[in-house]
C-alpha cells in the first residue's frame, strides 16, 4: 500500500505534466519575445519555475514560470538597465520575496482591491496587444503603448507580408479551438496554433523572422551584473518586480485553491518558493518567475494530484529545449505574437468588468488600467491604490446622514462610521433643523469618534437651550450614551455586542424618559421601529404569504411573556401555527372547543408535519398546580393539568432532575399533553400514517437552553446534542 499510493499519484501527475508542458513552451517563448529578453530566458524561467517553485512552494497544484503580467515592467527594466543588470535585479527581487515570506506577511497582499488587480491585468493585456499587433503586421513594437497607438494606423494601411498571414492564422486557430470536438481539444490550443503556423511557414518556404537560440543552451554562464551607478533606480526596480511577482503569485494561488478540493495553499511558503526560484532564474539568465493562472488551471483540469506535476513539467521543458532546439528555431515570431495578442486580449475580462461595476469600483479599475497603459505598471497600481483610498475616505466622509420631517417633528438619521471626517456634513444637516423643533436623533453607527461625539453633544445642548427637544435613539452599541455617561468606548473591539431590537425586550432599547413607562407608547414605538427597519426586510417574504399560509409546525406553548416561539426555533412568518394558553395545556378531546378547532384546522386543513408542545422553567401555572390554585377561573382551567400531577416516575433533563417542583411538573406536563394529543382522531390518524411527528420541548429561561424529548432515552436532551447510538 505504501508503494501503490505514489504510483497512483504519478498516474495522474504524469499526463497532467505533459499537458502543462505543451502549453508552457509557446507561452514562455512569447513572453520572452514581448519582454525584449533573450528567447532562451523564457525557457530558463519555465524550467526553474516548474522545478524549484513547484518543489518549494506552498501551493501543491500551482504551476510557475514567466508570466504575461510582468512583460511591461520587464521591457522597461531591460531597456533601462540592460539584460545583465536586469538578471541581477531578478536575483535581488527573489531574495526580497524570500524575506517577505519568512516574515509571514504574505496574506497582506490579499488586502489589495480586486478592482486594482483586474485593472492591472487588463492594462497589461492592452499593452501586450498594442505592441504585438505591430509584429503581426510585419513591423516592430515601439517602446511605449502611446507610441504603439500612434504608429498603428500607418502599420495597418502599410504593405503586409507573410508575417501577417501567420499571425492572423494563429489567432484564428486559438479562437475556434474551444468550439472544436472534445477529442480534438485534448491537444492544447496554443500548441496546435504554433505548430500549425510553423509547419505552414516551413512547407511554403516563407521568409520571415524566427526564434533565435544560443548555439549551446547547456553552456550556462552567470549572467547577473551589478550596475555601476543609479542604485536608487536599481532598488526601485527590485522592489517593483518583487511586489508585482508576489501579488500575482499569491492571487493565482488563491484562485487555484478554488479549483480543487485538495490541501489549501500556504501563502508564506509559496512566497519563499517563488523567491528561491527567482534567485536561481536570474542567476541562470532567466526571466522572473510567478505563479501563472493559465498553466495552473490547465494543471488542475488535466487531473494533477500533487506538486509532482509542476516539477515534471519543468523537466519536460528542459528535455525539449536540449533535444529539439532546432525545432524551436523554426517557430515564426509572428506566430508567437499572435499567441500573445490572444493572451493579452483574454486579460481584459468582461466578467471582471461587470463585477467591478456592480461593486462601484469602476473608477479604480479604469484608473489602474489607464495608468498601466499610459505610464507603467507600478504607476498604474499606485494610482489605483491611491484612488481606492480616496474613495474609502469619501465613503467614510459621506456617512448616511439625512433629515426627514414628520409633521411638526424632525427625524435625523445617522448611519455607518461617524468620525471627524463626517463632522462638516453632520453640522450642515443638523443646522437645517429649526431651533425649537422636537427632534428624534437616530444613531445607527458602527463607530463614533471623539470629534463626532463632541459635535453631537454641542448641538444637542444648544438645541435644547433654544427651546427644542432632542430624543436620542441608538440602534446597536450605545456609543453616544456611553460617552455622555463618562464611559466613552475607545474602539470597536471594546464595544459590547448589542442584541438586535427584534430580539431584545422593550426595556433594553426604549428609553424610559421618552415613553414615560406607558405601555401604549411602548407598543407604538415598537410598531414604528418595525415599520422603519424590519418591514422592508420582510416585505418580500410576507408578499409571498399574502394569499395563504402553509406552516409546517403546530406550536403549542404557554402564554408566558418570556417564551417567544419564533425566537427559540429561529423561524419566521409562515413557519409556525401557534396556540398559546396558560400552562401549554391540550385538554382531552371534546373538552375545549377552541383547542378542538385549532388542532382540526392545523392537521386537517393546513397539513402540518409536526406538533410541538413546549413547556418552560419557572412556569406560574405549574407552580400554582403544585401548590393548589386558589378558587376561580385559573383553578377551573388547571383541572386539565391534573393528569400531569398524577404521573409517576421521574422526568429528567439530560439525565438530571430539576430542583424545583414546578419545573419537574412542567416536564411531566409536556409528556402528558403529548398523550392527550394522540387522543384526537385527526392526530392519531396522521401519526400512524407517518405524516405527523409529535415533539416534546422544554425551554430553560435562565440559561436560554432548548431541550428536546428523546423517546429512546426517556429524557430531555439539549437541542443539537448528539443522539446516543444504541449499544455504543
Amino acid at each position: 500500500m505504501v508503494i501503490m499510493r505514489p504510483l497512483a499519484v504519478l498516474r495522474h501527475d504524469l499526463p497532467a505534466s505533459l499537458v502543462v508542458f505543451l502549453v508552457a513552451v509557446p507561452l514562455s517563448l512569447g513572453i520572452a519575445l514581448a519582454s525584449g529578453a533573450p528567447v532562451a530566458a523564457g525557457l530558463v524561467a519555465a524550467v526553474v519555475g516548474g522545478v524549484v517553485a513547484g518543489s518549494l512552494g506552498g501551493s501543491a497544484l500551482q504551476v510557475s514560470g514567466p508570466a504575461a503580467g510582468l512583460t511591461v515592467v520587464m521591457a522597461e527594466t531591460i531597456q533601462t538597465f540592460g539584460w545583465a543588470v536586469t538578471c541581477a535585479i531578478t536575483v535581488a527581487a527573489g531574495a526580497l520575496q524570500v524575506l517577505l515570506g519568512l516574515s509571514r506577511i504574505a496574506r497582506a497582499a490579499l488586502a489589495i482591491s480586486p478592482a486594482i488587480v483586474h485593472g492591472m491585468l487588463a492594462g497589461i493585456g492592452v499593452t501586450i496587444v498594442l505592441g504585438q499587433l505591430h509584429v503581426i503586421l510585419g513591423g516592430k513594437a515601439q517602446s511605449s503603448a502611446l507610441e504603439n497607438i500612434a504608429e498603428l494606423p500607418g502599420q495597418i494601411v502599410a504593405h503586409h507580408d507573410s508575417a501577417a498571414i501567420i499571425g492572423l492564422l494563429t489567432i484564428a486557430i486559438l479562437l475556434i479551438w474551444p468550439r472544436l470536438p472534445k477529442a480534438v481539444k485534448r491537444v492544447p490550443g496554443p500548441l496546435a496554433a504554433i505548430a500549425t503556423a510553423t509547419v505552414l511557414s516551413v512547407v511554403t518556404g516563407m521568409t520571415l523572422p524566427r526564434v533565435e537560440l544560443p548555439g549551446d543552451l547547456l553552456n550556462v554562464h552567470l549572467v547577473p551584473q551589478l550596475p555601476e551607478g543609479g542604485w536608487g533606480a536599481f532598488a526601485l526596480a527590485v522592489v517593483t518586480i518583487a511586489l508585482i511577482a508576489s501579488v500575482e503569485s499569491l492571487l493565482s494561488a488563491v484562485a487555484v485553491d478554488r479549483l480543487h478540493t485538495g490541501p489549501r495553499a500556504n501563502l508564506d511558503r509559496e512566497l519563499v518558493g517563488q523567491g528561491a526560484a527567482n534567485m536561481l532564474s536570474g542567476a541562470l539568465g532567466g526571466l522572473p518567475v510567478t505563479g501563472v493562472i493559465v498553466r495552473s488551471s490547465t494543471n488542475v483540469a488535466a487531473g494533477a494530484k500533487s506538486r509532482l506535476s509542476a516539477v515534471l513539467h519543468g523537466v519536460w521543458v528542459l528535455v525539449f529545449v536540449v533535444l529539439l532546439a532546432g525545432l524551436i528555431q523554426s517557430i515564426p515570431l509572428a506566430a508567437l505574437a499572435g499567441l500573445l495578442v490572444h493572451v493579452g486580449a483574454k486579460l481584459v475580462n468582461p466578467g471582471h468588468l461587470k463585477t467591478v461595476l456592480a461593486h462601484g469600483d469602476l473608477p479604480v479599475y479604469l484608473v489602474t488600467l489607464g495608468g498601466v497603459v499610459v505610464f507603467d505598471l507600478l504607476t498604474g497600481v499606485l494610482a489605483g491604490i491611491g484612488l481606492a483610498l480616496v474613495l474609502m475616505l469619501r465613503r467614510t466622509l459621506w456617512s448616511g446622514i439625512h433629515v426627514e420631517r414628520e409633521g411638526d417633528d424632525w427625524r435625523v438619521v445617522v448611519e455607518g462610521v461617524l468620525t471627524f471626517l463626517s463632522v462638516p456634513r453632520l453640522s450642515k444637516v443638523l443646522g437645517a433643523v429649526p431651533a425649537e423643533a422636537a427632534v428624534r436623533l437616530e444613531l445607527v453607527v458602527d463607530y463614533l469618534d471623539h470629534a463626532a461625539f463632541e459635535s453631537l453633544t454641542t448641538w444637542q445642548q444648544a438645541h435644547e437651550r433654544a427651546g427644542g427637544t432632542v430624543d436620542v435613539d441608538e440602534v446597536g452599541h450605545p456609543w453616544f450614551g456611553e460617552g455622555k455617561a463618562g464611559r466613552p468606548t475607545r474602539s470597536r473591539l471594546a464595544a459590547s455586542r448589542a442584541v438586535p431590537r427584534w430580539l431584545a425586550p422593550w426595556s433594553e432599547w426604549q428609553a424610559a424618559e421618552s415613553t414615560g413607562g406607558i405601555p401604549a407608547q411602548q407598543t407604538r414605538r415598537g410598531a414604528t421601529e418595525f415599520h422603519r427597519r424590519a418591514a422592508p426586510l420582510l416585505r418580500d417574504t410576507l408578499s409571498g404569504l399574502a394569499d395563504g399560509q402553509r406552516p409546517r409546525t403546530l406550536f403549542i406553548t404557554c402564554g408566558d411573556s418570556r417564551i417567544v416561539p419564533n425566537l427559540i426555533t429561529t423561524s419566521g412568518p409562515g413557519d409556525l401555527f401557534t396556540i398559546r394558553n396558560i400552562g401549554n395545556l391540550v385538554p382531552p378531546e371534546q373538552a375545549d372547543p377552541s383547542m378542538n378547532a385549532s388542532i382540526e384546522y392545523a392537521v386537517g386543513v393546513l397539513g402540518v408535519a409536526e406538533i410541538v408542545v413546549c413547556g418552560h422553567s419557572g412556569c406560574g401555572a405549574m407552580a400554582a398546580l403544585a401548590d393548589g390554585p386558589p378558587p376561580g377561573p385559573l383553578a377551573v382551567w388547571l383541572r386539565h393539568a391534573e393528569p400531569s400531577a398524577h404521573r409517576t416516575g421521574s422526568a429528567t433533563i439530560d439525565g438530571g432532575v430539576p430542583e424545583r417542583e414546578g419545573d419537574r411538573l412542567a416536564l411531566h406536563n409536556v409528556l402528558q399533553q403529548l398523550e392527550h394529543l394522540r387522543q384526537y382522531p385527526a392526530v392519531a390518524a396522521a401519526e400512524s400514517a407517518g405524516n405527523l411527528q409529535l415533539t416534546g420541548m422544554y425551554f430553560a429561561v435562565g440559561t436560554a437552553q432548548v431541550y428536546l424529548f428523546d423517546a429512546a432515552e426517556r429524557t430531555f436532551r439539549p437541542a443539537g446534542a448528539p443522539v446516543p447510538v444504541p449499544g455504543a
